[in-house]
């Protein structure tokens, strides 16, 4: 075999094991497939590190606070693209996912069901503070950085053009890991950033970004994340999924009760979930009150059709899948029931 047959197999072979061995340690592609994942191990729920997900560290923290254990294993992913590939993998059979993400699997026919919301509100759009941008219209010709393409912060520049009579076309648009939006728009590597927070709010902290607006302001109750299951989960472990849903609902009317509960929320879940300076936190959380809000999280058929709307019009959707296809809202029908975790923190 000549010298340039073994380089090639040799790298053609280092670039195999390299691939399997992330798929072993990243992706989990190789752990047993079970979409329902209720066997001897808790079952794993995907999450990222914002204030979307807010409610799944704080539902374990409390639970293992108050029982000695969790009603399920919480997996922090870094990105989006990770958090969907685990999930499509079976490795996650529940996870935390923007709302247009989950709706597009289910019209590639994944077996995918909302079960409940995330948060409302908790996002914003930033400019930097030296910057002559004041209005929609101020952003004609710059650069605004979005999370993903399914990512509702793509949506609610597309409706905030839109109200402005400007398009799509009037700005360019670049997708963007939300960690590193802080950097660029401190660098004026691009003119506006939106994602979830906790990342607008860390420009605001540092003194270099301002708050153009809180989506809670031109949007109000806006839905970026979503909490969704397998189908499967409900089919043969109903019980499971009840239980998993009950808890996220009596954490976000836990976080949702005071201020005290939000600043501890914030230590602890920066502290042991996040890996995030709980300053961080404890800003967006108060910063004003109602900047993320975690009640009034039961499914609505309105706020569902306008984003099939919205992801229609600006082709992030194809309308082949409804309300009804890609939701189940019968594991929270009547909010006002839902009692927050009966838990206080030892006082220091």
């Amino acid at each position: 075999m000549s010298l340039r047959k073994t380089l090639i197999s040799v790298a053609v072979g280092w670039l195999v094991l390299i691939t399997l061995i992330h798929a072993w340690l990243n992706l989990h592609l190789f752990a047993a497939r079970n979409a329902t994942g209720t066997d001897q191990n808790k079952f794993r729920i995907g999450f990222l590190p914002v204030t979307c997900h807010l409610t799944c560290p704080v539902t374990d923290f409390i639970n293992k606070q108050l029982y000695g254990e969790s009603i399920f294993e919480p997996v922090r992913f870094n990105g989006w693209p990770e958090l969907k590939e685990a999930y499509l993998a079976g490795y996650t059979p529940a996870t935390f996912i923007l709302a247009p993400m989950a709706m597009a699997l289910r019209e590639q026919g994944v077996p995918i069901k909302i079960v409940y919301l995330g948060h409302r509100d908790g996002s914003a759009v930033m400019v930097h503070k030296d910057s002559q941008i004041y209005r929609m219209e101020d952003l004609r010709g710059k650069r605004v950085a979005v999370p993903n393409r399914f990512s509702n912060q793509r949506l609610l520049i597309f409706r905030a053009l839109k109200n402005a009579h400007m398009t799509i076309k009037d700005i360019e648009l670049v997708e963007m890991p939300p960690p590193d939006m802080p950097a660029a728009l401190y660098a004026k590597a691009v003119d506006a950033i939106s994602s979830g927070e906790p990342f607008m709010g860390q420009t605001e902290l540092d003194g270099y970004g301002r708050v153009l607006w809180l989506t809670k302001d031109v949007w109000p109750n806006f839905i970026s994340c979503v909490l969704a299951v397998h189908e499967d989960m409900i089919k043969n472990h109903r019980d499971v999924v009840q239980r998993l849903v009950d808890g996220i609902a009596k954490s976000g009317k836990w976080i949702d009760k005071s201020m005290d509960h939000r600043m501890e929320a914030a230590q602890f879940v920066a502290n042991n979930y996040y890996n995030q300076n709980p300053r961080l936190l404890s800003f967006v959380l108060s910063k004003p009150p109602d900047r993320v809000k975690y009640t009034n999280l039961t499914l609505r058929k309105p706020d569902f059709e306008e984003i099939e709307e919205l992801g229609r019009e600006s082709g992030i959707l194809k309308g082949t899948a409804h309300f009804e296809d890609y939701t189940d809202a019968s594991f929270v029908t009547d909010e006002s029931a839902v009692q927050a975790y009966n838990w206080e923190p030892a006082k220091k």
